[in-house]
């Protein structure tokens, strides 16, 4: 029960970052392209990859671990669980799990998105 506070603490306070890169990010650049989720994705990358493997050199302990990506980085962004899960795909010789979770999220996400608006828009409709 402790691990899990901690991970849903990290947790908000992940959504907290994402929320103030967001609007420091509309604040530096244009509004016409999404500046913030970007920077949010590459960070959060960036920051699973680094995370993981100093975890696994240093034996972190499994909470320091679990808060810090799935809490904190999975409130932060979701991409970079995908990326770090791809790329240990990759990087153990499954490339073809690899390229297929990417064709798999980028299209199958597209489409539910469409799909979302679709019904949405039946939902609400008069």
């Amino acid at each position: 029960m402790q691990r899990l506070l901690w991970i849903c603490l990290a947790g908000a306070l992940g959504t907290a970052a994402r929320y103030f890169v967001g609007l420091w990010a509309a604040r530096q650049f244009s509004s016409g392209f999404p500046y913030g989720t970007l920077i949010v994705n590459l960070t959060g990358c960036f920051l699973i990859a680094a995370v993981m493997n100093v975890a696994a050199v240093r034996a972190w302990s499994e909470t320091t671990r679990l808060a810090l990506t799935v809490g904190f980085l999975g409130g932060f962004t979701t991409y970079s669980s995908f990326n770090h899960e791809t790329t240990t795909l990759a990087a153990s010789g499954a490339a073809g799990a690899a390229s297929l979770n990417v064709l798999l999220t980028l299209v199958g996400g597209f489409i539910a998105g469409v799909l979302g608006v679709l019904v949405a828009r039946a939902l609400t409709s008069n």
